[in-house]
């Protein structure tokens, strides 16, 4: 597409743009996200948070932004998965490995985020997030997986599209 793009809106985490007929939104100031799949011992660590944009808490594996400060505007996506899973599941990862770059609406949203497979496990806190993320961890035996979230999302719970790889797995 030739056309230029349009700020409709800006602000210090998202942009709205349009180029043409298309409307799509994206990260402001080249932020980047991190997503972590961590599986120990036959358990997967899975997030449940309370989501403004669904209205409700949503089922998640462990992610979080990369650059979204200031004064880290340049940070690597490696550090910021392991920052990140410390800090949502409190679990701390010997090794991590960049399985790469996948969008999650590309219909609508131009973010990407980069994927991360977490090793080495050991829990080192309680997890929970950091002020005013009030996160609760899961870590959810794979083979009882289905039944899990199918359970939250009876219960009203959202479940993030990512977890469908889980459930066409098994």
């Amino acid at each position: 597409m030739s056309e230029n793009i349009e700020i409709m809106w800006e602000g210090r985490f998202i942009t709205a743009k349009r180029q043409g007929k298309w409307e799509y939104v994206s990260r402001s100031r080249g932020i980047r996200a991190a997503v972590i799949l961590a599986i120990d011992a036959g358990h997967v660590l899975l997030v449940e948070q309370y989501r403004v944009p669904l209205g409700k808490n949503c089922i998640e594996l462990p992610a979080g932004l990369v650059g979204d400060h200031d004064h880290n505007s340049d940070e690597d996506s490696s550090i910021a998965a392991i920052r990140e899973l410390e800090e949502e599941t409190g679990y701390r990862a010997e090794t991590i490995e960049n399985c790469g770059e996948y969008y999650s609406s590309p219909g609508m949203v131009s973010e990407s985020f980069t994927l991360f497979k977490a090793g080495g496990l050991t829990k080192v806190s309680e997890g929970g997030g950091v002020d005013g993320e009030n996160i609760t961890v899961h870590r959810v035996a794979l083979a009882e997986l289905s039944a899990f979230l199918a359970g939250k999302r009876n219960d009203g719970t959202g479940i993030d599209v990512k977890l469908l790889l889980f459930l066409q797995a098994g």
